[in-house]
C-alpha cells in the first residue's frame, strides 16, 4: 500500500494504524480524516507522508474531490455516538449510511481495499469458549446492530463494486489514547488518585488487546487480506477481569486494597467474551505483542508524567 486514507484518524485505532504506516518506506502518502474542528491533531506523528483532511462524516461522498488524488486502500474507522452505545436508533442508524458513502468514495479514489471497523457488539451476548467470524450474530444494543447493518451492507456493496472488503470486529482494545469512562482508565485513575474503585464480581471473562497491536493489525489486513470476509479482532486469550484489575493494582501501588462484587451485574451483561483469531494469524502472519502488563505500565507512565 502506497497510498492510504483513514477516516477517523485520531481515534485510537485510527491513530494506531498511522502509527504503524509510517513505520514502512513503501507508504507514500496517508490521508488522515478528520472531524472539523477537531482538538486531536496532536495525536497525529509529525510525518511529512501525512495530510489531514477535515470532513465531517455526512460529507464522505467529497472524500474524492478533497483528495483529488488515487489511492490504493481506504480504512473506515469513524464512527458517529461512540460515546453512547444505547443513542437512538435514527443516530445510530446514520452512520450506516455514511459507511456506504465511504465504500463508494473508496471506489471513486480508486482503492482496491476497504477495511471497516466493526465490533464485538454485532454478536450480542454469547457464551462461546471463543467467538469466531462465524459464531451467530444477534446485537441487542443499537450500537451493535448499526455495526452490524454497516457490515453487511459495506460488504454487499464491495461485491458489486468488485473491491476487496475486510470487516473486522473489534473486541476489547485499549491504549493511551483510550476513553476516560473505559473500564481500564477509570479504574487507573481512581487508583492514582487514591480514590475507592467499585467492581462487579470480576469473574467474567474478558480479551484484553494494546492498540498498537490492533493497528498494525489493521495494517496487514490492508496489506495481506483478499476477498470479502470478517475477522475478529483480540489477544485470543482471555482470564477473569479480576486478574486484569488486580495486575493493574499492582503496577500502580500493591497495597492499594480491593474489594470485589460491590456492583451487581446487570440484566445483559457479557461473561464471556474471547475472539478468534486463527483465521486474521492464517491469513496475515499476525499475532499480538505487546503483554496486558507492558500496556497498562505505559499508560501508568504517561499519567504520571502528565500530572
Amino acid at each position: 500500500m502506497k497510498k492510504i486514507i483513514i477516516t477517523g484518524a485520531t481515534s485510537m485505532i485510527g491513530s494506531s494504524i498511522i502509527e504503524e504506516a509510517i513505520k514502512h518506506k513503501e507508504t507514500e502518502k496517508i490521508y488522515a480524516v478528520v472531524r472539523r474542528g477537531t482538538a486531536k491533531l496532536d495525536r497525529l506523528p509529525a510525518d511529512p507522508r501525512i495530510r489531514v483532511i477535515e470532513c465531517d462524516a455526512d460529507q464522505y461522498g467529497r472524500l474524492p474531490e478533497l483528495l483529488g488524488d488515487c489511492c490504493d486502500a481506504f480504512f473506515h474507522i469513524a464512527w458517529t455516538m461512540t460515546g453512547n452505545r444505547n443513542a437512538d436508533n435514527i443516530a445510530q442508524a446514520d452512520n450506516i449510511h455514511y459507511s456506504l458513502e465511504a465504500i463508494r468514495s473508496a471506489k471513486a479514489l480508486g482503492c482496491t481495499t476497504f477495511v471497516g471497523a466493526g465490533s464485538q457488539a454485532e454478536y450480542g451476548s454469547l457464551n462461546l469458549e471463543k467467538i469466531s467470524p462465524d459464531s451467530p450474530a444477534d446485537p441487542v444494543q443499537p450500537y451493535g446492530i448499526a455495526k452490524y447493518a454497516a457490515g453487511k451492507l459495506v460488504r454487499n456493496e464491495a461485491e458489486k463494486l468488485g473491491m476487496d472488503c475486510l470487516w473486522v470486529r473489534i473486541f476489547s482494545v485499549y491504549g493511551k489514547y483510550d476513553k476516560p469512562n473505559t473500564m481500564i482508565v477509570s479504574t487507573i485513575d481512581k487508583f492514582l488518585h487514591g480514590e475507592h474503585a467499585k467492581f462487579t464480581e470480576g469473574i467474567q471473562l474478558w480479551d484484553y488487546l494494546h492498540a498498537s497491536d490492533a493497528g498494525r493489525a489493521f495494517w496487514l489486513i490492508g496489506e495481506k487480506s483478499t476477498g470479502i470476509k470478517v475477522y475478529c479482532l483480540g489477544s485470543g486469550e482471555k482470564k477473569q477481569l479480576k486478574e486484569y484489575i488486580m495486575e493493574m493494582r499492582d503496577i500502580v501501588d500493591p497495597q492499594i486494597p480491593l474489594t470485589f462484587g460491590e456492583v451487581p451485574y446487570g440484566k445483559s451483561s457479557v461473561m464471556n467474551l474471547c475472539a478468534d483469531i486463527s483465521e486474521l494469524e492464517k491469513d496475515t502472519g499476525w499475532k499480538p505483542q505487546i503483554s496486558f502488563r507492558d500496556g497498562i505500565r505505559e499508560i501508568v507512565d504517561a499519567k504520571r508524567n502528565h500530572r
